[in-house]
């Protein structure tokens, strides 16, 4: 879709217990990059709603939501392999059937692999705010990406977003208030309340402590 990248790949150390997650529950509970589209309902053996979270990091969110809705199918896109293997270790610890994990781009996952209109929802919790104005181009969410989140999402479903960075924060709304496929579920077309199933993260703990505020947004497909 574009090839300006909205994430720089860290090459961070793995643990042990990370390495270990790779190559002992890849095969069960990742989903490989193919470039073709995928049918999800026969890679999860069920006919269930289908949400995505992008970039999942330690992966508190999309761990609890597919504990406490085992009747909705989940999968986490992240680009960082020590994350990756950390929730390989976590699902199978909690063993979860209705969660799978990617090692690639969210963008050209969006773009090759996932059927058009077969998504219940999309998530993207504090996504890289890229705060340089001369690096605002690298920001995930722009409009390109919302078109292409439109195209891939059903009727009623939703995309769930949130970041603690304000100029992304009115970006963010922007972007989806203009686009005519969405509808803003806050009351007042701006920011909504905190979602409650996102789960505080250790990250956002460390924000709030710092004084950091945090914007919540909620957009239907219309």
């Amino acid at each position: 879709m574009r090839k300006v990248r909205s994430f720089a790949r860290r090459s961070g150390r793995m643990t042990d217990s990370q390495k270990k997650g790779l190559a002992n529950f890849w095969d069960a509970y990742g989903l490989e990059y193919t470039g073709q589209i995928s049918d999800l309902n026969a890679l999860f053996g069920c006919d269930a709603a289908k949400n995505i979270e992008i970039g999942f990091g330690m992966g508190e969110n999309i761990l609890s939501l597919a504990k406490n809705k085992p009747e909705e199918d989940f999968i986490g896109i992240e680009v960082h392999q020590p994350a990756v293997g950390n929730i390989l270790n976590k699902i199978d610890e909690l063993g979860l059937k209705n969660l799978k994990a990617m090692n690639h781009d969210a963008v050209e996952v969006f773009t090759h692999q996932i059927a058009d209109l077969s998504l219940n929802s999309v998530s993207v919790f504090f996504p890289d705010p890229w705060h340089k104005s001369n690096h605002h181009k690298r920001r995930l969410i722009a409009p390109v990406f919302a078109e292409l989140l439109a195209s891939k999402i059903a009727k009623g479903g939703h995309v769930y977003l949130a970041t603690d960075w304000e100029h992304y924060a009115k970006q963010m709304l922007t972007v989806f208030s203009d686009n005519k496929h969405f509808q803003n579920l806050s009351p007042t077309h701006t920011y909504c309340k905190r979602m409650d199933f996102r789960p505080v993260t250790k990250f956002e703990r460390r924000g709030l402590r710092l004084g950091h505020g945090v914007w919540d947004l909620i957009f239907e497909k219309r």
